[in-house]
C-alpha cells in the first residue's frame, strides 16, 4: 500500500518535505482489530507538533494522521461490532489501558498508556491501517468521508472544550485562532447556544472575514480588546501570546480553555507580561483539554448530523500531503485540510 511516512523529527521551516511516500505490507487485524481502507484523512496542527518533536512518535518511520475515515475491509476473529462494507472513523486514541481509573470513568484520554494514533501507531496517510474496533466509530450518511474527517478530531475536541466552558446560553463565547477546530465550534454555538455572541481573535484578515461569514458578532487581531468582556474563551493557538492576551478579555470568574496537545516554544517569555490584578484575578480560571474521549467522539458526530454542522474543507491528493502541513505551519487556514486517499469515496 501507499503511505507517507515520517522519518524523522525536524524543521518544517527548513525542511518543507518532511513526509516521504513509500510502499507498505498492508496491515493484518488482530483478534478484536479491523482492516480499513482509507478514503480520507484529515490533517491537524499535532501532525505539526509531532514532525518538529513537541510530542515526538515513539518511532520511526511512523504513518501520520488521526482524523481517518474509510470502510471496514476485514475483521479480526473476535470482532463484531462492524460489518465488512461500513464506513468508520478513528480519532486521536489509538488504544487505552482499559482498566486504570480514567479509563473505567470513560475519560480514555486520561489514562497513562493510552497510545496515539499516527504517533504510537501508524496512522490515516495511508491506504489501509488497523485498530482496535472499540476505538472506531460509525460515520453518519449525511456526512461524505472528507466533511466527517475534521468531525473526529478538530470537531469532536471543539465540542468538549465548549462543554469544559460551562457556557450557558446568553453567555459570550471568544475563539482565539479560526482554524479547522474554531470554525465547527462557531457553528456548533449558533445552534446550541442561540443567544451566545462570538467573538473571534485571529491573525489573518482571511480567518476573521470568515468568522463574520459564519455568524461572528466581531472578529479582530489576537492582541486587540473584544467591545465586550467574554465570560468564557476557547483557544486554539499554538503560541502563549494569544493566551496572555486572551485573559484581559474575560469577565470576573471567566474561564479560558485552551485546546492545545503542546506549545510552540518561540514566544514562551511573553509569559512574563502576565499580570496577576489584569490577568488573573477576579477568581479567572485557566484549564486545558487532554484531546477527546469516546464519547466526545460519539456525541458529537450525533449531533453534528442532527444539526447539520458540515466542515469547510479544502482537499489534497495524498501525494500533496507535504503541502498542506506547510500550508497550516504558515497559516494559510480556511476551515480544515483533508488528504483524499480515494477520491472514489
Amino acid at each position: 500500500m501507499k503511505a507517507m511516512v515520517l522519518t524523522g523529527i525536524c524543521s518544517l521551516k527548513d525542511n518543507k518535505n518532511p513526509l516521504k511516500m513509500v510502499n507498505l505490507e498492508i496491515p493484518v487485524p488482530d483478534n478484536d482489530e479491523i482492516l480499513i481502507k482509507i478514503y480520507a484523512c484529515g490533517v491537524c496542527h499535532t501532525e505539526l507538533d509531532e514532525i518538529e518533536g513537541r510530542t515526538p512518535p515513539l518511532h520511526f518511520p511512523v504513518v501520520p494522521g488521526h482524523e481517518i475515515v474509510g470502510r471496514v475491509e476485514k475483521r479480526g476473529s473476535k470482532a463484531t461490532r462492524f460489518n465488512i462494507g461500513d464506513r468508520v472513523g478513528i480519532g486521536w486514541i489509538y488504544s487505552a489501558c482499559k482498566t486504570c481509573s480514567s479509563c473505567l470513568e470513560g475519560k480514555e484520554n486520561l489514562c497513562e498508556n493510552f497510545k496515539a494514533t499516527g504517533r504510537d501507531a501508524n496512522g490515516g496517510y495511508a491506504e489501509y491501517t488497523v485498530i482496535s474496533e472499540d476505538f472506531a466509530y460509525k460515520i453518519p450518511d449525511i456526512f461524505s468521508s472528507s466533511q466527517a474527517a475534521p468531525l473526529l478530531c478538530a470537531g469532536a475536541i471543539g465540542y468538549r472544550s465548549l462543554r469544559l466552558t460551562g457556557i450557558k446560553n446568553g453567555q459570550n463565547l471568544g475563539l482565539t485562532g479560526f482554524g479547522a477546530s474554531a470554525h465547527l465550534v462557531l457553528k456548533m454555538v449558533k445552534h446550541r447556544f442561540p443567544e451566545s455572541k462570538v467573538f473571534v481573535f485571529a491573525r489573518s484578515e482571511k480567518e476573521r472575514d470568515f468568522a463574520k461569514e459564519l455568524g461572528a458578532v466581531w472578529a479582530g487581531d489576537t492582541e486587540e480588546e473584544s467591545p465586550e468582556k467574554l465570560h468564557c474563551i476557547i483557544d486554539t493557538t499554538p503560541a502563549w501570546k494569544p493566551i496572555v492576551e486572551a485573559l484581559k478579555n474575560l469577565k470576573e470568574g471567566g474561564r479560558l480553555v485552551i485546546n492545545a496537545i503542546r506549545k510552540e516554544e518561540a514566544d514562551k517569555e511573553y509569559l512574563l507580561n502576565l499580570k496577576y490584578p489584569v490577568h488573573l484575578w477576579h477568581e479567572k480560571e485557566i484549564k486545558s483539554v487532554a484531546n477527546v474521549a469516546k464519547r466526545d467522539i460519539r456525541e458529537f458526530l450525533e449531533l453534528a448530523a442532527q444539526i447539520p454542522i458540515i466542515p469547510e474543507v479544502q482537499e489534497f491528493s495524498l501525494e500533496d500531503a507535504n503541502r498542506a502541513l506547510t500550508e497550516l505551519k504558515n497559516g494559510k487556514i480556511r476551515g480544515a485540510k483533508v488528504l483524499m486517499v480515494d477520491y472514489k469515496s
